[in-house]
C-alpha cells in the first residue's frame, strides 16, 4: 500500500491538528470496546495481552523482539505479556530455528477463542465505522493508516493471504 504521496495536498496545523484529536479519541474509543470484551474474562487479562494475541494470530511466529518493535513495549514489557498469555494456555513458545535463545510464539486453540472474543466486538465496531464514511472512504482510510503505521507494517507481515 505504498502510493505516492500526492503534493498538492495542502492542510493547515487546524486540520492536522483536527486529526490528531480524531486519532486520539478513535484509539480511546477502540480500546474501550476491547476492555468491555475483556472485562468479564476469567483470565483477567488486558488490552496489552489482546493485541499480542491479535498480532500473534496475524503474524505467527513472532517473538518479544518483534512484539516490542510491533507495540512499542520494551523488550521487559513484551516479555512479561507473552509469558502471561502462556501461563493462561493461550501462547506455545518454541526453541527458535538456528537460534535457541529466539522463542517464537503462536496461539493455541484457547488462545485464538481469546482473540476472537474481543475481535469479534472490534470488527463490528470498525464495521460500522467504515459503513458511516461510506464506500469510497473506506480505502482512503486504509491508505492513511498505513502510511501512519509506516514501516511497523513490514515487521515479521505474512505474505498477502497467509494471516488467519
Amino acid at each position: 500500500m505504498s502510493a505516492t504521496p500526492d503534493t498538492r495536498l495542502i492542510l493547515r496545523e487546524e486540520e492536522l491538528d483536527a486529526s490528531a484529536e480524531l486519532f486520539v479519541l478513535a484509539e480511546a474509543a477502540f480500546w474501550s470496546t476491547a476492555e468491555a470484551a475483556l472485562q468479564d474474562h476469567p483470565s483477567g487479562l488486558g488490552r496489552g495481552h489482546y493485541r499480542a494475541a491479535f498480532l500473534l494470530k496475524r503474524r505467527p511466529g513472532i517473538g518479544v523482539h518483534e512484539l516490542s518493535q510491533l507495540t512499542g513495549l520494551s523488550k521487559q514489557g513484551a516479555s512479561r505479556v507473552l509469558s502471561d498469555l502462556e501461563r493462561c494456555g493461550y501462547v506455545e513458545k518454541a526453541a527458535g530455528k538456528g537460534d535457541a535463545r529466539r522463542r517464537p510464539a503462536v496461539l493455541t486453540p484457547e488462545g485464538r477463542t481469546f482473540e476472537a472474543r474481543v475481535s469479534e466486538r472490534l470488527r463490528s465496531h470498525l464495521a460500522f465505522a467504515y459503513r458511516s464514511g461510506g464506500l469510497d472512504a473506506a480505502p482512503g482510510f486504509r491508505r492513511i493508516l498505513a502510511s501512519v503505521a509506516g514501516s511497523r507494517l513490514t515487521i515479521a507481515a505474512p505474505p498477502d493471504g497467509e494471516a488467519e
